[in-house]
């Protein structure tokens, strides 16, 4: 039996780890179980089903070709929602759901803007969140502004499978290159086009050459790349597959590594081929010698959600902790508040044998609500066969249908059956989900395998009542199909075990999104408390419904509790006492989507020393919140908590600032074994905002083609101001991110292990003679503490200092004193003799070094060229110009000699470069220049 165990471990470790990912799998060659979900919020079209098929069609022809004849998607299921017409051809959903669906077609998140994008905040090579496209680009009416659907879907599966970056940056469109000419961010640099500024108002387009901005040498926002429209270059997909020509990623040999795109600055100067050929799904794979057959697919309709609650009510479940009560409070919870209406649901206790406590029973009212209360469990004896119970379920749902597919079973127990290897088949086989509620540290290791086989969510609540961790639990489960403005949100999940004071007071804000169906929720263990709530206006409420039996008491806000501070005071009776304040809403429009936070860990095992990360998204619809205030509450198995502040910095564990990704390294292990996270969101007064700048990793958009040397234009793309900001009122938000397991902690005292985190956001500018740098500070154990020490070193090539950076040029940082983590760095140097010949760039990299003499990964490179760069010749050159913060192209008047000379330090030479410059432009400008074109 031990080794059993011990097998079933070493699986759950493998499967858990996967737990939060799609459903997607390699095999032979071809993705399998691919989801594309429509969301339930886009009207009923057929059309939009057959354009999904054949997206997904030529889809697996072009990354057929594209990956060197390797992959290819075997079969897709599309996910149709319940507001949809009944058909025959529909099935219904097994494992597959909207919230985990790899693709969802739904509206924008702003009117007009169409543009796909995946959901990426990880690192370089790690999966994505998902792709999200919009209904008018499936169908085909976006095609001209962001190309062929089947090309750009390889596109974007790049980003969710393989986590790869675009090769372009919309914020650094242009760089300066060693040829000494501005080039467009790209890749490959055999993408030929032309750089212009393209105007349009109402039917009237002007076309000019790009002027130069006199402070960034590079040029003008309205500057775009316009590609040729017949090209030979064959590479690359993540720069433009819309090109004809383009049917590769680029490799190492085409790879642009002087570009600032994103890739580049992502995954180490590596190319997006090097990044795919070093994943798993390559490494387990050969070219396949024949073409692939098509996509097969399959259509499943969501339909009403059945689920069945299975509660343990063994003896440990009445002697340990009050469990058998804790489990009734949050069970009562889920059915009085969590659980949406037109949901069927069942009941199941279970010891050394189980009982069918109640068969299913759609909810239409509390009447039905009310009936399964009385259901729950009252007192708890016996042993625990866990497969016993999971089996009175699989009868209760035969009972209203011959399918089980896609209904849930909710499971909760504290104790460990070495029999449940019995019934993991039986599982697999069956299309039902399983939840799974961990209450304490010997909960059986064998259920999470089943709920990971099953696609269910695995969520572990400590004994420690204060914590609230069995109410979080059950709140967490909601529909994972239902639009959000159809399912309850957590406002606040509270816990305080009293000592000498008896109070617990503090406040619940209620924002404008929500506000509908509001619940107070309070517990306690020994005693009623006494119990006041005051709303915003400063008005008592009435008094609490108390069930004194399961020692909790609640109050329901009739219609829409009004928007403000809720205030609340409890005071127990008895000393020492344990309360807890829960409190959750729904929507208050169904047209207006509410703020919601979902949380995570980057995986769900883990193994000391590796470091893990915590993600909060905060959105509002797909929008991003920022400025939010953000906490991590992570449990261990004995109730000790660690708390952290999350960041959406773009430093350290935060991938990209600003988009509403919230993150933090974790390092602080306590012991072996399972965690439970929770994060808490806040909105203070005018400090979270709306961001309404588009999403990263969005679509490349085509502004036009060359055709014949005339640009062929596309309408402008909708754009709001990159600094468009909405101040929202007050928020708070709490959500349950699971279960996780760490294992090999050591039971001594922690040794230092963890370096800095590598600094990601290095940037150099030039002031006269000297580079001023700056970034994010990063900490002593990754993102925590100060470190000791920086290294900055130079070279004049960027490969030399990205793998030679030992060898390279240091600089003299004796003045430079670390600040604390997450502060911002600033520092200024005169550039050293660089020895390399022909330089055109200095390049600076930084590593940190913690008080153990840990060192960081090496940062990002930073540059500073050593010339003004060239722009394009055009037509009309001799034309006045209207900014006077930016140069036409062949001005070269004013010219400040500080910008271009550089003094070498530790020698008494001057690197004069002015001249050879001036004359390299005019006579590269005489010898280029084209004649007048429509351009």
């Amino acid at each position: 039996m031990g080794l059993f165990r011990g097998l079933v471990f070493l699986l759950v470790l493998f499967l858990i780890e996967r737990s939060n990912m799609s459903l997607v799998r390699l095999n032979d060659n071809g993705y399998e179980d691919l989801v594309i979900a429509i969301d339930p919020g886009v009207p009923e079209d057929g059309k939009l089903i057959e354009q999904i098929k054949d997206m997904v069609t030529t889809a697996s022809t072009y990354l057929f070709e594209a990956t060197e004849k390797r992959f290819f998607f075997k079969n897709v299921s599309i996910l149709i929602p319940k507001n949809w017409k009944e058909n025959l051809n529909y099935k219904r959903p097994k494992h597959e759901s909207y919230e985990y669906a790899d693709v969802r077609v739904a509206a924008p998140a702003l009117p007009g803007r169409d543009e796909p994008y995946t959901r990426q905040f990880t690192d370089c090579g790690e999966k994505a969140e998902y792709i999200h496209f919009t209904p008018d680009y499936v169908l085909g009416k976006k095609q001209n502004e962001y190309g062929p659907s089947g090309r750009l879907f390889v596109h974007e599966w790049a980003h969710l499978r393989w986590g790869v970056f675009d090769e372009y940056n919309e914020d650094q469109p242009f760089y300066s290159a060693k040829s000494k000419k501005i080039e467009a961010t790209r890749c490959s640099t055999g993408i030929s086009g032309i750089n212009r500024v393209y105007k349009c108002q109402a039917d009237s387009c002007v076309i000019r050459p790009c002027r130069t901005n006199s402070t960034t040498k590079l040029y003008e926002k309205d500057c775009q790349f316009f590609p040729d429209k017949v090209q030979a270059e064959k590479a690359s997909i993540m720069f433009m597959q819309s090109i004809d020509s383009v049917f590769e990623f680029c490799n190492a040999e085409n790879h642009n590594q002087e570009a600032p795109s994103l890739q580049n600055i992502k995954c180490n100067y590596r190319s997006t081929w090097e990044v795919i050929s070093s994943s798993e799904d390559f490494e387990n794979t050969t070219p396949m010698a024949a073409p692939p057959p098509p996509p097969v697919f399959s259509l499943l309709r969501i339909s009403e959600r059945i689920l069945c609650l299975v509660l343990d009510k063994s003896g440990s479940m009445s002697v340990i902790f009050n469990r058998l009560n804790r489990m009734n409070q949050a069970a009562k919870y889920f059915l009085l508040q969590t659980v949406e209406n037109g949901s069927w649901v069942g009941m199941v206790h279970f010891d050394s044998a189980a009982t069918i406590k109640s068969e299913l029973i759609q909810i239409k009212s509390d009447s039905e609500r009310n009936k399964l209360l009385e259901s729950l469990p009252t007192q708890a004896l016996g042993g625990t066969s866990i497969c016993s119970g999971i089996e009175a379920a699989f009868q209760v749902f035969g009972k209203l249908t011959s399918q089980m597919d896609g209904s849930e079973i909710v499971l909760l127990t504290d104790g460990e059956d070495g029999t449940t290897g019995r019934c993991i088949d039986t599982v697999k086989q069956s299309g039902v989900i399983i939840h799974f509620i961990a209450l304490g540290p010997s909960a059986d290791e064998g259920v999470i395998q089943m709920s990971n086989i099953t696609g269910g969510k695995h969520v572990y609540a400590s004994d420690i009542a204060e914590n609230n961790g069995l109410i979080d639990a059950f709140a967490s489960l909601t529909s994972e199909n239902a639009d959000p403005t159809q399912k309850p949100l957590q406002l606040e999940s509270k816990g305080l075990t009293l000592n000498n004071d008896p109070w617990m007071n503090d406040t619940v804000i209620i924002d404008s999104t929500v506000g509908k169906d509001t619940f107070f929720l309070v517990t306690w263990e020994k005693q009623p408390p006494s119990i006041s709530l005051w709303n915003p206006s400063g008005t008592l409420t009435e008094a609490f419904t108390q069930d004194a039996l399961s020692k909790m008491a609640y109050l329901s806000i009739p219609e829409t509790a009004q928007v403000g501070t809720w205030t609340y005071s409890l005071q127990a009776k008895v000393n020492p006492e344990t309360l807890t304040m829960t409190v959750t809403s729904w929507a208050s429009n169904s047209s207006v989507p509410p703020i919601t936070v979902n949380a995570k860990m980057n995986k769900d095992t883990n193994s000391f020393p590796s470091p893990m990360i915590v993600y909060a998204q905060v959105l509002q619809g797909y929008l991003p919140i920022i400025g939010a205030n953000v906490t991590a509450f992570i449990e261990s198995k004995s109730g000790k908590t660690e708390v952290l502040e999350l960041l959406d910095n773009g430093a350290g564990a935060d991938s990209f600032k600003d988009d509403g990704v919230y993150s933090r390294y974790f390092t602080s292990y306590s012991e072996n074994g399972r965690y439970n996270l929770k994060v808490r969101a806040h909105g203070g007064t005018n400090s979270a905002r709306r961001s309404s700048r588009y999403p990263l990793n969005r679509a490349a958009y085509i502004p036009g083609w060359v055709v014949d040397g005339v640009i062929e234009g596309n309408p402008p793309r909708p754009e709001n101001d990159e600094d468009t900001q909405t101040i929202l009122e007050n928020f708070s938000r709490t959500a349950s991110g699971g279960a996780f397991v760490v294992s090999q902690v050591p039971n001594t005292p922690l040794p230092d292990v963890f370096p800095p985190s590598q600094i990601t956001d290095l940037d150099a500018t030039s002031e006269g003679d000297q580079i001023k740098l700056t970034w994010t500070a990063p900490g002593d154990d990754f993102d925590v503490g100060k470190v000791q020490q920086y290294i900055i070193r130079t070279s004049g090539s960027l490969i030399d200092l990205r793998e030679n950076f030992d060898d390279t040029l240091q600089v003299n940082t004796t003045d430079l004193l670390p600040k604390e983590a997450n502060s911002k760095e600033t520092f200024v140097f005169k550039p050293g003799n660089v020895s390399e010949e022909n330089v055109t760039h200095i390049y600076i990299a930084i590593q940190s070094v913690d008080k153990s003499n840990l060192t960081s990964k090496v940062s990002n490179i930073a540059q500073v060229a050593l010339f003004i760069p060239q722009a394009d010749p055009g037509p009309d050159e001799s034309q006045p110009n209207p900014n006077p913060g930016e140069s036409h192209p062949n001005q070269n008047s004013g010219v400040n000699i500080s910008t271009i000379v550089l003094l070498v330090v530790g020698s008494v030479a001057v690197v004069s470069i002015i001249l050879s410059i001036t004359i390299c432009i005019l006579t590269k400008r005489n010898s280029s220049r084209r004649p007048t074109t429509p351009l």
